[in-house]
C-alpha cells in the first residue's frame, strides 16, 4: 500500500475530525505525533466510534484512521468526515445481517477495521474514486444510503443501495 508508506515516511502529526452522526458526538484528535500514535487520542476515537445501539468500543485500527486522515487530504475536503457506523457489536452485526444480505455475516466493522462515512458537499463517487485510488482496502459505495464504507482489509469494490 503505497499510501500507507507515504503517510508513514512523512512522519507529519496526523489529526482526525469527525462527527458521529447518530450521537451528535464531535472529535478533533490529534492521534499520530512524534512518530506515534497518541494513546489518549485513540481512546477517544474508540468511544465516538462506538456501536451506538450497544454503547460497545473496540479499538479502531489505527491503520483505518491513516486511510481516513490520506483520503480527507486527497479530496481537498474543508469539512469533517460525518460517520453512519463505526464499530458493530458482533450482536449488533448478526441482527442488521438478518435483516438485510447487504451487511457481511463477519463485517471488518466487527474488528474495528471499517467505517462507513460521508463528507458533506463531497460528492459520493468523488469520495468513491479516490478510495479506490489510494488502494487501502475495501470500497463499498451505497449511493441510496447516502455513504461510502471504506476499510483496511483486502482491496476491493461493490456497489449496494
Amino acid at each position: 500500500m503505497a499510501w500507507a508508506e507515504a503517510i508513514h515516511t512523512a512522519g507529519e502529526p496526523r489529526t482526525i475530525t469527525m462527527h458521529n452522526l447518530n450521537t451528535g458526538e464531535k472529535l478533533e484528535a490529534l492521534y499520530w505525533d512524534r512518530g506515534a500514535y497518541v494513546p489518549d487520542a485513540l481512546d477517544a476515537v474508540n468511544k465516538l466510534m462506538r456501536d451506538h445501539r450497544t454503547g460497545a468500543q473496540y479499538p479502531i485500527d489505527p491503520k483505518l484512521l491513516d486511510l481516513l486522515v490520506t483520503l480527507h487530504a486527497r479530496t481537498e475536503a474543508t469539512v469533517c468526515y460525518e460517520l453512519i457506523c463505526g464499530y458493530r457489536a458482533p450482536e449488533t452485526n448478526a441482527a442488521m445481517h438478518r435483516k438485510s444480505r447487504q451487511v457481511a455475516s463477519n463485517s471488518l466493522h466487527i474488528q474495528g477495521m471499517a467505517a462507513d462515512v460521508r463528507i458533506g458537499g463531497q460528492p459520493l463517487a468523488t469520495l468513491q474514486k479516490a478510495a479506490l485510488a489510494l488502494r487501502g482496502g475495501g470500497v463499498g459505495l451505497y449511493p441510496r444510503s447516502d455513504f461510502v464504507h471504506l476499510d483496511v482489509g483486502p482491496v476491493r469494490q461493490w456497489k449496494g443501495s
